[in-house]
């Protein structure tokens, strides 16, 4: 939807959904869908080598759809074994939400473990009337003496049902009369009968003792919990959260206050450990590293955990140390750039057998885009997540292209279409902060209506993985 309002003429408290996204997606005077200040390269703009995909500046750099696939396959190199998952451990139902079964989650009884009675009513014993016993038969009691034939006791949902049960009369369908003689109900229409197993639930009904109830790779979720609780379990085992630390590298951030002399504030502290966390990690150290190569070599080297991420330094700038600290302690550059904008200087190293580096720009939103294109398939490995299933959704808006690479762009979904949003240049957080997922726009653009893959964003996609505390 176009709407011609900007904050001259509109409070954004007034705005519905719609019209709160075309602002953020149309400013006047631009051309929806454009980057402000972008323009269609002219040929004596490109850096030699240009023509090949991904290569302006940059030999080695890799095609974002492999840089996630190496990605995804990076743990599985060392020697946490061939899954590339870490080493399950046996965790208390309490602590399993949101991890994933490491072995499967077999029966360790029936369910239910005796006949229980579905509904509260009546347990009989052949056909009626019934004399009913005075003493009821509640849930959670031990076994009741036999039923004779013409007998009917009171019983509540999920207790035991005694031996010689023919069937159980929900309360709705019998009454008793003067005497307490027990009998069906004549005024329901069609009129009630009671057939042999009615409204039992049979021993083993569910599963039996042995059975496999949920594979290996399943995410333990609510219903897996309860399920698991069911069937006799305490604990589960379960592929742990990957550890991550987190450097955020740069002299010119402030954590408080106002930009000021040349100082501005960090916008990547605060955003990137609850993201992690959102895709399965542990983050167990969020800390500022200046602009110095030894600092950043002694905090990398005493990182123990599963990866290091860091923001800035991945270019060839003269405070650029990423590459240089990475050289010193001989790690494996297994990404070197990605064909991707805005993000294209990320990089991925094995650091040690069992450690992973994730280098992202610092600006913020390429960061997100370095999050999405390399942590996120190395969490989900080392976390033995599932993939997502991909999916895409046709654009409500042409999408500028990158000449020769994938481009990022922060959408909106509103019915079954994505909305381009503006302000989805590499330092903007605007267009993410409005964004249900990144379109995957290829290299030369995208039309209305034309097909986009959608990467979807935790908070927007919803599930058990979503932790941001």
């Amino acid at each position: 939807m176009t709407a011609h309002v900007t904050r001259a003429d509109a409070d954004a408290d007034d705005l519905d959904v719609e019209e709160a996204l075309a602002l953020v997606n149309e400013v006047p005077g631009r051309t929806p869908g454009r980057t402000p200040g972008a323009r269609t390269p002219a040929p004596h703009d490109r850096s030699p080598g240009a023509d090949r995909p991904g290569a302006e500046g940059h030999p080695h750099t890799t095609v974002w759809t492999d840089a996630r696939a190496l990605a995804a396959r990076a743990p599985r190199h060392g020697t946490v074994g061939r899954t590339g998952y870490l080493t399950p451990v046996d965790l208390p139902l309490a602590s399993a939400l949101g991890l994933t079964l490491a072995a499967p989650l077999t029966a360790l009884t029936d369910l239910p473990s005796f006949d229980t009675s579905a509904m509260d009513g009546w347990a009989v014993s052949g056909p009626g009337p019934w004399t009913v016993r005075e003493e009821g038969v509640l849930a959670g009691h031990a076994e009741h003496p036999s039923l004779t034939d013409g007998e009917a006791v009171r019983i509540a949902t999920g207790a035991r049902i005694p031996p010689d049960t023919t069937a159980v009369l929900r309360s709705e369908h019998g009454r008793t009369d003067d005497s307490g003689r027990l009998h069906v109900t004549a005024a329901t229409r069609p009129p009630h009968t009671v057939s042999h197993g009615q409204d039992i639930r049979p021993r083993g009904q569910e599963c039996r003792s042995g059975d496999q109830l949920l594979p290996v790779g399943t995410p333990v979720s609510p219903p897996v919990l309860g399920m698991a609780a069911a069937a006799g379990y305490d604990t589960l085992s379960v592929v742990p959260r990957p550890r991550a630390d987190v450097f955020v590298l740069g002299d010119e951030l402030l954590n408080e206050g106002l930009p000021h002399d040349g100082l501005i504030r960090d916008a990547l502290g605060p955003l990137l450990p609850p993201w992690l966390r959102a895709l399965g990690a542990e983050v167990t150290t969020v800390r500022r590293v200046g602009d110095d190569e030894q600092a950043l070599y002694e905090a990398i080297t005493a990182s123990d955990a599963h990866v290091v991420v860091t923001t800035g330094g991945t270019a060839a700038g003269p405070v650029d140390h990423v590459h240089p600290v990475l050289r010193r302690i001989g790690a494996e550059l297994l990404v070197d750039g990605v064909a991707v904008r805005p993000g294209h200087p990320m990089l991925l190293a094995r650091t040690r057998e069992n450690q992973h580096l994730v280098g992202l720009p610092g600006n913020p939103l390429a960061a997100v885009s370095g999050l999405l294109t390399l942590a996120e398939p190395l969490l989900r490995t080392l976390a033995a997540r599932p993939a997502p299933e991909p999916y895409t959704l046709p654009l409500r808006g042409a999408v500028q292209g990158h000449p020769h690479d994938t481009r990022l762009v922060p959408v909106s979904v509103r019915g079954g279409r994505a909305l381009p949003l503006l302000y989805n240049g590499p330092a903007m957080l605007r267009g993410i902060a409005a964004a249900d997922a990144l379109a995957v726009v290829p290299p030369g653009g995208a039309q209305p209506g034309q097909e986009a893959e959608l990467l979807d964003l935790p908070w927007a996609s919803g599930g058990i993985g979503v932790c941001f505390t």
